[in-house]
């Protein structure tokens, strides 16, 4: 492709907005996305402040990175922050508008990364366990099953509507994840109850007008936040001492899945991950039970060395 070596006159703001744009209409990227993207695009026009976009060069983008990072700005998130710019600085050059990708070659720092927290089985029992009271408390109850029984997001919980409801008769449920991609994901037998018991209660609740599956107490759809403050609020009530979030229930779910399975390519299709790697975080946490069961249960795990001995 050739490439313009006197790119036409336009506004660097007016290039990221348009580029937003593009962003929402052709890849149709969730709301929380695009403001992500947008947060990265406003840092690099900082950066770009006294020199334009076109004047950027590796070393500037370089120093703005290492800049960052010293303030605690942590490898993931400057990761994410590199590729945002690239993928605008290719749409430039596709547009016309640059010559040059100054992002070629640019890495990240790398940081170690952290497993993510989980509920054991006995805790997720425990959690899920108790009698819900109320229409609200069958929502709740509700809510936080589908999520550990079919490793939703919470994005995915709250966007559910009537007319997508689960399959309770087949025991499955259409969600659409990231990027508007389709799955179809089993639905347990306790979720199933618990739905029913919602969906009996639900015109209690919701206005006549709202498509929500899941709606608040005053009948419109469930917010993230309140979402967020219910599922703390009954882990709290029910004697949970670690603080619990609607991911959890995902991780814990994919968890016990890849515990009881054994198969990683299920349970990547069953959280709808693109890529296996993101996946593989899984094992780890796998082989964390592994060893805690080891530590707990083999005959052979604590027996201490005579004094004296040597490795062999």
């Amino acid at each position: 492709m050739d490439l313009n070596p006197n790119p036409p006159a336009d506004s660097d703001r007016e290039s990221v907005a348009r580029y937003l744009e593009n962003l929402g209409v052709q890849r149709r990227l969730a709301p929380l996305t695009l403001a992500a993207y947008r947060g990265d695009l406003e840092a690099l026009l900082a950066t770009a402040a006294d020199c334009g976009l076109n004047g950027l060069d590796a070393g500037r983008l370089r120093r703005a990175l290492a800049e960052r990072h010293g303030r605690g700005l942590s490898g993931r998130s400057l990761a994410r922050m590199l590729s945002a710019w690239r993928g605008f600085f290719r749409w430039r050059l596709r547009q016309g508008l640059a010559s040059a990708d100054p992002s070629l070659g640019l890495r990240a720092p790398r940081t170690p990364r952290r497993l993510p927290a989980v509920l054991s089985p006995e805790q997720a029992s425990r959690l899920l366990g108790g009698a819900p009271e109320g229409a609200l408390g069958l929502r709740d109850q509700a809510l936080f099953e589908l999520a550990y029984s079919s490793g939703l997001r919470v994005s995915e919980l709250v966007g559910l509507d009537v007319g997508a409801a689960p399959d309770l008769a087949g025991g499955e449920l259409r969600v659409f994840g990231k990027r508007s991609k389709a799955r179809v994901v089993p639905v347990g037998r306790q979720a199933v109850g618990a739905l029913r018991a919602w969906l009996a209660v639900r015109g209690e609740l919701a206005r006549e007008d709202e498509p929500a599956l899941f709606v608040s107490r005053f009948g419109r759809r469930l917010s993230v936040r309140a979402l967020q403050y219910r599922l703390a609020a009954l882990a709290a009530a029910r004697g949970l001492s670690q603080p619990v979030h609607p991911h959890m229930l995902r991780h814990s779910s994919a968890s016990h899945l890849l515990q009881s399975s054994s198969d990683l390519r299920a349970v990547q299709e069953f959280l709808g991950h693109a890529s296996i790697a993101t996946t593989q975080v899984y094992t780890h946490l796998d082989f964390q039970h592994m060893a805690r069961v080891y530590d707990s249960a083999h005959p052979r795990a604590h027996i201490k060395k005579p004094p004296g001995s040597g490795t062999t």
